[in-house]
């Protein structure tokens, strides 16, 4: 984090305070529910075939364990990404709109990239022939929607930002107050998010070697799909070390849970494609709990901090009080 978005925050214990920092873009705002909307909609469509045995992505799958995935975190970040417009700063965003930079651009490049793999130069079916051409289309747009959005946010100066209430901090002053990570916590996500860094980077780059480990059936674009949402998780984990404060990951928090509780519904349904005596088995379920546990702990120790907090009008009779 920059010097400049470091929150010096200034204010009355009335029911606001000032916190100096970028203010939230409303291009990323608008980005986000865009993409929110397509997500959901997507996600659904690719695991309730998956559900059902068919492999209905963009390119043509191995299995259609793959395809499913893909639609299972789609539709697990759906619902985090339309609470991105209640924040004011892009501190509050950042861990989950960054990852879906990486999501949006290296889904466009991967597809590019496995052009020949997909149903309209496969001949696959008319409705997947269709999907697979809207699907190149639609993610070079976000893509390119995704660049200039962080371009504009990142060209924002820091300027003091409006904040909601939070404790006293003195005579007549207040300041968002933060939640930092428990002390327990830092290490499991350093190898949380490493595990997801890793296995992506793998994935994307030596898709012919990593692919294979995986354990069940994936070609070349399946290998390399999975790997730029297991890039995007690492990513998002690693970052909220960085950011060491639930209060600014509450999306990211919104996230990983449900990206890993529709993962494993997906998983639970193609049980029998996987082997899960296998070492990449074991840890792929440790690294899906992994997350289901991040998210919810997450969400648990926050509401319970400000559940902690003195609200604004106790706020106020103590700043009231000689």
């Amino acid at each position: 984090m920059s010097a400049a978005e470091h929150p010096v925050a200034t204010g009355s214990a009335t029911g606001s305070s000032t916190a100096h920092g970028r203010a939230l873009a409303p291009a990323v705002v608008l980005l986000s529910g865009i993409v929110g909307g397509v997500s959901l909609t997507v996600g659904a469509l690719l695991v309730a075939t998956s559900l059902f045995g068919r492999a209905a992505g963009a390119w043509v799958s191995a299995d259609a364990l793959t395809p499913g995935l893909v639609g299972a975190a789609m539709a697990g970040v759906a619902p985090a990404l339309f609470t991105v417009g209640r924040a004011r700063r892009w501190v509050e965003v950042r861990t989950l709109v960054l990852p879906l930079a990486v999501v949006l651009v290296g889904l466009f490049t991967v597809s590019l990239l496995n052009a020949g793999s997909l149903q309209a130069v496969r001949g696959g079916p008319l409705f997947l022939a269709l999907f697979s051409l809207g699907w190149v289309a639609t993610l070079g747009l976000l893509a390119l929607g995704a660049v200039v959005c962080l371009g504009a946010q990142y060209r924002k100066p820091s300027v003091p930002v409006p904040v909601p209430t939070s404790v006293p901090t003195g005579a007549g002053s207040a300041r968002p107050a933060p939640v930092p990570l428990p002390a327990w916590s830092k290490p499991l996500l350093a190898v949380l998010g490493s595990g997801w860094l890793g296995i992506g980077a793998g994935l994307l780059v030596l898709p012919a070697f990593w692919g294979p480990l995986l354990p069940w059936t994936v070609n070349r674009a399946d290998a390399q799909g999975l790997g730029v949402w297991a890039l995007a998780l690492g990513v998002g984990v690693l970052g909220s070390l960085v950011e060491d404060d639930l209060s600014r990951i509450r999306p990211a928090l919104t996230a990983v849970p449900a990206v890993a509780l529709a993962s494993a519904v997906v998983l639970a349904v193609h049980a029998g494609a996987v082997d899960w005596t296998s070492g990449p088995g074991a840890a792929l379920a440790a690294l899906i709990t992994g997350l289901f546990a991040t998210g919810v702990s997450g969400r648990l120790i926050l509401a319970r901090t400000e559940s902690r907090k003195p609200g604004p009008a106790r706020a106020s009779g103590a700043a009231a009080r000689p």
